[in-house]
């Protein structure tokens, strides 16, 4: 699409520093970190950043620090201003790895297939790419539209935004004869059309015309549930006047037109539009209560992002709200559409998809949405696709495509549902093993089978929380809560609307047997001593009895397994000790309540010595944890 309803496009600046080595200044800092001491180290290098000494050298130091004890908020943050400033393979890998704990998928798809670039023989790179992406799933799912196209209304110039209204289809052509041309696009100005639409055919095309029609650009409509109300987008012409912003353009805005006695009259501008800001696409939901439009005003995440109003009468409107980063991304989300089942379809260029526009849907449940999801071929291509509407009672519907072998610029298409847009309802239930008891405010958590966040919810009174998602998917669920061990209960792929989950999870107190912590096995990576996460998951159980204990006191050894020679495993798990209790220190609990110390290979779980299986070498690279006092 040529952006006929233009935005436009902040270009930021971004400077970068250039990298220095160690030097006096971060001696200190840089010993610490030399021995392992990541907690202290970090103090060191956030004075040094305070201090005005904060060089590439010195981020560098502090997000591997950050790295090293998995502290994945604080990594992120620093890696990415280190990437900002070079090209360097592994730091993308540690970056991606954090934007991937933090529930930051496309971020870090971005992070890895920068990685990817600089070191494509690298094992990881190889191992990920033979990972099949969001677009290789959406394309070998089963089509759940077939998409025709439309006759009699398309034309050689622009044709879009179709939307369904009793029996009419009413969409933005400039296919019309207006001598004035448009700058961007040097077609025709946009007019509002309007067909009728009864058993699959279109006919008698009119020109909306009344008060309606400029001699500028008029764009999509949306009306009251009543059809006595029209709101459409408009450029910024009012009262035989332009209005400007303050480099001289005109706006887009929102206007709402009644109609009187078969006529479009009475039009008004919004309140909430702006001389500095755009505003357009309105959608109005099917109980007439809320508008949806598309805006860039001030507190859009991107170039433009969709907004909802509550409709209070008498051209009053609520404040604009932004529907949050859920929905809204960095680049442009437009051409929202709310249909009678409550789903808010829109269009994206932000969200991981084909390319360029999509087209995704989300459920609206109570104010709150659910994620995006893309609609997958054959709505969505490699080009623009924007401008949807459904009769979900007929399955039948029109969106506008820029698509290759259509009749001009921008053109209309028709398509059937043959499958259904299927959901999934999961009530998970967090309950106490021991007793039986619901426990409130429990944390559950939804990760894919890979292991990545989708979402993060509180149990209620009812000791419950709700999530919402496509048919035949698997997932993974987690669930913590204060003073007890983490649960988790794996979710079968299903087409039932109803699913429930319960997880029952144990009193911490539980671990604690004899003189020991009993965790589940802590494994490190062959030949390394950063803190996964899985180790850290652990390793948040034993903090959280120190915490409950605070005059516990615990020994915490490491070992290694028998490749090496003895003096080097002894001085890896004397690192991989240290690393573990770095963690343990930075999660609040004091120094001297944790020693540390490597036993190398002088304990092994499984005495295997030179005939060790890879599975019993793993065996034999844990950590455990010994009471001293309590």
């Amino acid at each position: 699409m040529k952006n006929k309803i233009h935005y436009y496009i902040l270009l930021l600046l971004l400077s970068v520093s250039s990298l220095q080595a160690q030097n006096k200044k971060t001696e200190k800092a840089d010993k610490l970190y030399d021995r392992l001491e990541y907690v202290a180290a970090i103090e060191e290098y956030l004075e040094l950043i305070e201090d005005g000494h904060g060089d590439l050298y010195v981020q560098t130091q502090l997000a591997n620090a950050y790295y090293n004890i998995f502290e994945t908020k604080a990594a992120e943050s620093w890696f990415a201003k280190i990437v900002a400033q070079k090209n360097d393979a592994d730091t993308y890998f540690k970056y991606a790895q954090m934007l991937k704990a933090n529930g930051k998928q496309q971020e870090a798809k971005a992070a890895m297939n920068k990685f990817i670039a600089l070191a494509p023989n690298d094992l990881r790179a190889k191992d990920y790419k033979e990972n099949p992406d969001i677009v290789a799933k959406l394309l070998n799912d089963d089509p759940k539209f077939k998409v025709t196209t439309v006759k009699g209304i398309n034309s050689k110039n622009s044709d879009f935004g179709p939307v369904l209204f009793k029996g009419n289809l009413y969409y933005v052509s400039s296919k019309g004869s207006k001598s004035r041309r448009y700058g961007w696009n040097d077609q025709p100005y946009l007019d509002l059309y309007v067909s009728e639409y009864s058993g699959g055919e279109l006919t008698n095309e009119q020109a909306i015309e009344d008060d309606i029609q400029t001699r500028f650009n008029e764009g999509t409509v949306s009306f009251s549930p009543d059809g006595k109300t029209m709101y459409f987008t408009r450029e910024s012409f009012f009262e035989r006047k332009f209005i400007k912003d303050d480099e001289g353009k005109s706006t887009i805005n929102i206007y709402s037109a009644e109609n009187i006695d078969g006529e479009w009259k009475n039009v008004k501008k919004l309140p909430f539009n702006g001389e500095n800001h755009n505003t357009g696409a309105p959608a109005v939901t099917p109980d007439g209560k809320q508008l949806y439009f598309s805006s860039d005003r001030e507190g859009s995440l991107g170039g433009a992002d969709l907004w909802v109003v509550d409709i209070l009468g008498n051209n009053q409107y609520s404040e604009p709200k932004n529907l949050g980063p859920t929905i809204n991304t960095e680049a442009r989300e437009a051409f929202p559409y709310i249909s009678k089942e409550n789903r808010l379809y829109f269009a994206s260029n932000g969200h991981y998809g084909f390319g360029n526009l999509d087209v995704y849907v989300v459920e609206i449940n109570n104010g709150d949405y659910s994620k995006p999801r893309n609609l997958g071929a054959p709505i969505n291509t490699g080009k623009d696709d924007f401008g949807f509407t459904i009769d979900e009672e007929q399955k039948i519907g029109f969106f506008s495509s820029n698509r290759d072998g259509g009749m001009g610029d921008d053109d209309i298409y028709a398509f059937e549902q043959i499958q259904p847009i299927c959901d999934v309802e999961l009530i998970v239930t967090v309950i106490d093993k021991v007793t039986g008891a619901i426990l409130r405010d429990a944390t559950v958590t939804i990760m894919d089978t890979n292991n990545n966040v989708i979402g993060e919810k509180v149990t209620d009174y009812n000791g419950q929380v709700y999530y919402k998602y496509e048919c035949d998917q698997a997932w993974e669920l987690k669930a913590t809560k204060t003073d007890y061990q983490p649960g988790t209960a794996s979710i079968a792929k299903t087409n039932k609307p109803n699913i429930t989950a319960t997880i029952a999870l144990e009193p911490i107190e539980k671990l604690i047997v004899g003189d020991k912590i009993v965790l589940n096995p802590i494994y490190f990576p062959f030949d390394k001593h950063n803190i996964t996460a899985q180790a850290a998951e652990e390793l948040d159980k034993l903090v959280a009895l120190m915490k409950k204990y605070p005059e516990m006191i615990i020994e915490a050894s490491s070992h290694t397994d028998f490749r090496g020679n003895d003096a080097y495993n002894m001085a890896l798990s004397d690192r991989r000790a240290k690393s573990t209790r770095q963690y343990v220190i930075s999660k609040g609990i004091a120094p001297e309540r944790l020693t540390a110390v490597g036993k190398g290979e002088t304990a092994p779980k499984v005495a295997c010595g030179d005939k060790c299986t890879e599975e019993e070498h793993q065996l034999n690279r844990r950590s455990e944890f010994t009471i001293i006092k309590q």
